[in-house]
């Protein structure tokens, strides 16, 4: 019987098609242990710590740092050694998702064993009391290596890669901020680089990772790895003359000060491709499956904030508009499913918020917003704006809200056609504020208005409850407080 097993890349959460290398923990040739961190990938959704499934010699790993490995794919290959810990015969891998479909590489589980793991990376701790005993538990999600079901809390732990202490969220952040870890001044507990570092690093430019090494580079795995593989002329800082080469080719003015082609007609324009990866691939593929599965259909109106009294939280005043809207034409408030034509409407308003960030776009759920006040609903927002930016957001609060809000206003914009996402029927667009002239009865007066979308399924709502939905919204934005 060969020693040798392949490890292929299990579902790492919802369905995912692909994961992308953040950092490899071991490197060919290492010995590692069953349930090691095996492998930092990033997903859509979280950056997720994939644990070794034998213990022994590493063969052949799949990619480097950056590659996008496909779900079911080989990630890894090993030579186990059977005078190290390895797991049961028949014993669950737990490289599954869910309670019933099984993954790539898992094996059928024994009746009684329930193992989950964290998807938040890292080492896991696990305080509390444990479940009473003979208790059934539910999968609570993305499972990845061995650990027994409890209801204790999980905590992510620091890793310390190339005397470095960071969590795998911090380094995939470091990698994306081009900042060079082992540079970076930890202010973190017992010497752990925190997301605050890593931010006040590349803003400072104290720790670029173009810079060279004082150390004279990272050896394999390390932070300074990123550049393995270039030709060392790739690696050297252009000379002023090249410099000066460059910058007169890229002119578009002539020496007498008149415009000219830098190129003549007909030639492609030049760049480098770039793979989309981790959340902006994903929404890639949701806003293409969207696309082909929506009627969508909108209508565009202005809300008049002349009534308003004094200074107001519009986004507070854009939700509970939405909400009152909800409860007064529940079908906009709804999931809709084409396959086999039927629709949910929901007595509850879960509100997804798009968060625009420099990965891509997240839409975090706002739960409950129809029984929230505007504190509690300010107080929401900015929790899940901060769990976006430092990537912690659970997955579930990334799904299973019943309408959409895209503020996109605060940027620029009159009107939209936002894109409704299935199964939720609408989304709501709010635009740029302006000041317009209005006519009222005896002349003219100036108005505060915001520019407000609503982009339905018309599958599952008519033009009638598209627009009595957006009437609701507009008076309810219209009220003085």
């Amino acid at each position: 019987m060969s020693n040798k097993k392949t490890f292929y890349l299990p579902d790492l959460g919802e369905g995912l098609p692909d994961a992308t290398i953040v950092e490899w923990n071991v490197k060919e040739g290492d010995t590692i242990r069953l349930d090691e961190a095996l492998v930092s990938m990033e997903t859509a959704k979280a950056v997720v710590e994939v644990p070794s499934p034998v213990s022994g010699k590493v063969l052949k790993l799949a990619g480097a740092a950056g590659d996008v490995i496909t779900t079911g794919a080989m990630l890894a290959e090993f030579e186990v050694d059977p005078s190290m810990p390895q797991r049961a015969e028949g014993q669950d891998t737990g490289h599954h998702h869910g309670g019933g479909d099984k993954g790539v590489g898992s094996q059928d589980p024994a009746p009684d064993d329930r193992v989950v793991a964290s998807d938040e990376g890292g080492a896991i701790e696990a305080d509390g009391e444990p479940a009473a005993k003979g208790e059934v538990r539910q999968d609570a999600g993305t499972v990845v290596g061995a650990m027994q079901s409890s209801d204790t809390v999980h905590t992510e732990q620091a890793v310390a890669v190339g005397g470095v202490k960071a969590m795998p969220a911090v380094r995939a952040m470091a990698r994306k901020l081009k900042v060079d870890l082992s540079r970076v001044n930890p202010t973190g507990p017992d010497g752990v680089v925190t997301l605050a570092d890593v931010k006040k690093a590349a803003a400072d430019g104290s720790a670029s990772a173009s810079l060279p090494s004082p150390a004279g580079g990272r050896g394999a795995g390390g932070e300074g790895s990123q550049q393995q593989g270039l030709p060392s002329s790739a690696l050297r800082a252009p000379s002023p003359a090249s410099g000066r080469r460059e910058e007169q080719g890229r002119s578009t003015v002539s020496q007498a000060g008149r415009p000219m082609r830098t190129q003549p007609p007909g030639v492609a324009a030049t760049g480098q491709p770039e793979q989309l990866k981790g959340v902006r691939r994903n929404m890639a593929r949701v806003m293409a499956d969207a696309h082909s599965k929506v009627v969508p259909t909108t209508l565009v109106d202005d809300a008049d904030l002349h009534a308003w009294i004094g200074k107001q939280d519009i986004t507070a005043r854009l939700i509970r508009a939405i909400c009152a809207a909800a409860k007064a034409v529940p079908a906009l408030n709804a999931w809709f499913d084409g396959d086999n034509l039927s629709r949910t409407m929901h007595p509850h308003v879960d509100i997804g918020i798009a968060v625009d960030t420099e990965d891509g776009l997240f839409v975090p759920a706002l739960r409950n917003a129809d029984v929230l006040d505007a504190a509690g609903v300010r107080s929401a927002i900015q929790r899940l704006r901060q769990q976006v930016e430092d990537r912690t957001i659970p997955a579930s609060e990334l799904q299973g809200y019943t309408i959409s809000l895209s503020n996109f206003g605060m940027f620029a914009g009159r009107y939209a056609t936002p894109v409704v996402v299935p199964p939720c029927v609408a989304i709501v667009g709010a635009g740029k504020l302006s000041h317009d002239v209005v006519a009222v009865m005896g002349g003219i007066e100036v108005h505060r208005r915001m520019p407000i979308s609503l982009t339905f399924d018309h599958r599952a709502a008519t033009g009638g409850e598209a627009a009595r939905f957006l009437k609701a919204l507009l008076d309810d934005l219209s009220l003085p407080n």
